[in-house]
């Protein structure tokens, strides 16, 4: 996804924009996270840079994305999973989709 955080405006009903430093703080984390050999995932498949700017984006939908840290036995971090969620009232027949979707991703 072309753009930098300065070049868009990242919107959340209810919740403050975030400014683009904290985007960049945010991306410059997950950069991170990679180098140490720590993947990052978004709806199970591995992510670039450019796909984690779709992170701060809220659908009209209300879909958003929420991090999963995913670790093991000894407790050190394995993965960074991002899962595009829900948010607000269920209606109608999106409810049957939401929830046979996530019954899918859970088993």
């Amino acid at each position: 996804m072309a753009g930098s955080p300065e070049e868009r405006t990242y919107t959340n009903p209810g919740k403050p924009e975030k400014s683009p430093e904290e985007i960049q703080r945010f991306l410059d984390g997950l950069a991170r996270y990679t180098q140490r050999g720590i993947p990052i995932y978004m709806e199970g498949k591995p992510s670039t840079r450019d796909d984690w700017m779709k992170l701060f984006e809220v659908r009209e939908d209300g879909r958003f994305y929420m991090g999963d840290y995913i670790g093991i036995e000894n407790g050190r971090l394995q993965a960074i999973n991002f899962d595009c969620v829900y948010s607000g009232e269920r209606r109608g027949d999106r409810d049957g989709a939401r929830r046979k979707r996530y019954r899918r991703s859970r088993w």
